[in-house]
């Protein structure tokens, strides 16, 4: 067994990894994780973008919003390395008020509170 492994197996994995197509494989498959991470960094950047202005425009953020914004997008997209234009919402955002009242249970009694015709 420890002969077959020396004299087929081994210069098997040797002109395997020494092999261009290996290489080439592993290239592929890191650029295409590096366009993975760059198709979600915009998607996050249009994300926070998007929310962050229209908390914005409204002049203050339920605490949940707020904790989802950072928790679920930011965070995440800061660590992926992202920045720019997402820095400066995000301080503006930062500024923002911040109602503690649960998100659902106003939009459940806002429904609750119109006229049954």
């Amino acid at each position: 067994m420890n002969e077959f492994v020396l004299n087929i197996i081994l210069p098997v994995l040797i002109s395997l990894i020494a092999s261009s197509g290996f290489w080439l494989f592993l290239e592929k498959r890191t650029q295409r994780s590096g366009l993975q991470t760059d198709l979600l960094v915009g998607l996050a950047h249009d994300r926070i973008v998007y929310l962050g202005m229209n908390y914005i425009k409204r002049g203050w953020i339920y605490h949940d919003e707020y904790e989802n914004l950072i928790t679920f997008l930011f965070t995440p997209y800061e660590k992926l390395g992202g920045n720019g234009s997402v820095l400066r919402v995000m301080e503006e955002v930062n500024k923002l008020p911040i109602k503690n009242q649960d998100m659902f249970k106003e939009k459940e009694n806002a429904n609750n509170d119109k006229p049954i015709k």
